[in-house]
């Protein structure tokens, strides 16, 4: 896992998901509850507004079919705009005010453009009325009141007719209509009415109702071209089924004949609100539609986080416990979002820790061996002084300072590198003309050696450096390469001061680096342990004697102190043409 996470796979994105989610779904139901509760509401204010005007509807009805005219109609307008809380106006068709709720005309004639309803009690509005059978009130009796007799005559043939419907099982009860004339209404609709009860004493006019009724069908005979009807009191053909045109005609006479006993028609005007509408309180259904959609939400809410917070946690647990337990294999990496790079991570430094470990396990078995001959050989010696097996001479003590010095350079070395780890490792630069000095160890090291050495240098430089440092990587370079080169062999120290690189703002007298390369011509590194030589008590050659090799910690510490000047060393080598090690020190030049 290299470079930034991709965004389909973070753990950014998959939580903003998340919360985006949680919203959406609290936002929706948060709409569809508003939603439900306006269109109840609506619905509710909808149906109260249109019961109010079927109300005032009703009422205004009643009062043109029992009143030949509107004079007295203001109290009851006014009543019905105290009871509804609209405001009401009556007109007539020219819009001149005939009753209106406000104190002046003005104000009444202004409510709307558009009339509520027509109230006209020969001619019902059956979107808004609740009279059923017609078109015609009911209450508009006018000529057919029955007088108080003939309701007594009446009401004994209906109670007569009850008295048998119910010796043959039929319940049944008397209704008492506007016109005063009672009407035989069954109470149960399972059971059939026997032919044994007659009725046609109720079917018969009488008293103020002959007259009229005969000027009807007379009326309804001519509109309609036939001859020999005859109205009924309820307002039927006598013996003929009805059709159309019979009935449109009977419709017809029958408005012209009531119409000078109801008031003449007049617009009805119900609009707006008189006092502020007060807010109607949530019914036991609305507050449980409003838990329960909170409920769910928040149900939502916590499975959908729940969900995800698993699914997150889950490996981060893994990697506590793959802490917690120090488990040396890596842990599984399952996602590919952040916490995969905190795994893939967390492996990488599980497998630099057991690196490290052995590392230092390796290191401290090789000081142990370090340390151990110089002792061992000195505790002998010391030995054999002590038991009088040798002479304590000048060559016992030489043996003895040696083995001293070796053991004093082991405890230098691992110092030095102990700094280094700590970061408090330090140089004290001066200057130093490097040529100079590249001389002096060429010459200390010719004494004694069957290889050539040479040096080569394009320039003698000034540099500023330590002194006692830069000896200390050279000469350890040195010495290395001698070893490794057969007699006869060639060692080469060259020295060089690269140009700047272009577009470097360098002065010609200060070169930006310096170049120190000693090349031998011995057997070379094997590539598979080039990459090791720079490694803390390693040795290519693994019988571990000094004759082959020191102790392991000259390149290490070379390394360390030419970083410590700003540089670094670095190594090339060919199995069998010798190997080349670079030390290169950038911006030294004086």
């Amino acid at each position: 896992m290299k470079g930034a996470v991709p965004l389909r796979r973070s753990l950014v994105v998959r939580l903003l998901a998340t919360s985006l989610l949680i919203a959406v779904c609290a936002s929706a139901a948060t709409a569809w509850l508003s939603t439900e509760l306006t269109r109840r509401a609506v619905t509710q204010e909808r149906s109260r507004t249109l019961t109010s005007d079927t109300d005032v509807y009703d009422t205004l009805i009643e009062y043109a079919a029992t009143h030949p005219d509107w004079s007295g109609a203001e109290s009851t307008v006014r009543r019905l705009a105290d009871l509804t809380g609209s405001r009401i106006a009556l007109t007539d068709a020219r819009r001149r005010v005939i009753a209106a709720s406000p104190a002046d005309a003005a104000d009444a004639a202004a409510v709307s453009d558009v009339p509520t309803a027509t109230v006209d009690p020969l001619s019902l509005d059956a979107g808004i009325t609740r009279a059923t059978g017609g078109l015609i009130d009911p209450r508009a009796v006018g000529p057919y009141r029955v007088s108080g007799a003939d309701r007594q005559l009446l009401d004994k043939a209906a109670g007569a007719l009850v008295s048998c419907l119910r010796k043959t099982g039929v319940a049944a009860e008397i209704v008492r209509t506007p016109s005063g004339r009672p009407r035989i209404q069954r109470v149960s609709a399972d059971t059939e009415e026997s032919g044994f009860c007659s009725g046609t004493a109720l079917d018969t006019p009488v008293g103020a109702e002959r007259a009229p009724l005969a000027a009807l069908s007379a009326a309804v005979a001519r509109c309609s071209g036939r001859t020999g009807l005859t109205v009924t009191p309820t307002f039927t053909i006598a013996g003929v089924e009805p059709n159309g045109e019979v009935q449109r005609c009977l419709d017809l006479e029958r408005r012209a004949q009531l119409e000078p006993f109801v008031a003449p028609p007049a617009l009805l005007f119900v609009t707006g609100v008189a006092a502020p509408a007060t807010a109607a309180p949530l019914s036991a259904r609305d507050v449980l539609g409003i838990v329960g959609t909170t409920v769910l939400v928040v149900l939502i809410a916590g499975v959908a986080t729940v969900v995800a917070g698993r699914r997150l946690v889950r490996p981060l647990r893994t990697l506590t416990d793959a802490a917690r337990r120090d488990v040396r294999r890596p842990v599984p990496v399952t996602t590919r979002d952040e916490i995969g790079y905190l795994a893939e991570a967390f492996n990488e430094l599980s497998a630099r820790r057991e690196a490290l470990e052995r590392q230092r396990q390796d290191m401290v078995n090789d000081i142990a061996h370090e340390l151990r001959t110089p002792l061992a050989t000195i505790r002998a010696w010391l030995e054999s002084a002590r038991d009088g097996a040798v002479t304590v001479d000048d060559e016992v003590l030489d043996v003895l300072v040696e083995e001293s010095i070796l053991l004093n350079h082991v405890v230098d070395d691992l110092r030095d590198l102990a700094a280094a780890d700590a970061g408090t490792l330090r140089v004290h630069p001066e200057p130093v003309y490097v040529r100079d000095l590249l001389e002096q160890l060429l010459d200390a090291q010719r004494a004694g050696t069957a290889v050539r050495l040479g040096l080569t240098a394009d320039a003698d430089p000034e540099v500023l450096v330590d002194p006692v440092r830069l000896r200390q990587i050279v000469g350890n370079l040195l010495s290395n390469a001698i070893r490794h080169t057969p007699a006869g062999g060639t060692v080469t120290v060259s020295l060089s001061v690269p140009p700047a690189p272009p577009g470097t703002a360098v002065p010609p007298a200060r070169p930006g680096a310096l170049e120190i390369a000693v090349t031998d011509t011995g057997a070379g590194i094997a590539p598979e342990d080039l990459s090791r030589i720079f490694d803390r008590f390693w040795r290519a050659d693994t019988s571990r004697t000094r004759a082959t090799g020191g102790s392991g910690l000259g390149l290490p510490i070379a390394r360390q102190l030419a970083r410590a000047h700003g540089g670094d060393l670095t190594a090339t080598s060919a199995p069998g043409h010798g190997s080349t090690f670079t030390l290169t020190l950038p911006g030294a030049a004086l």
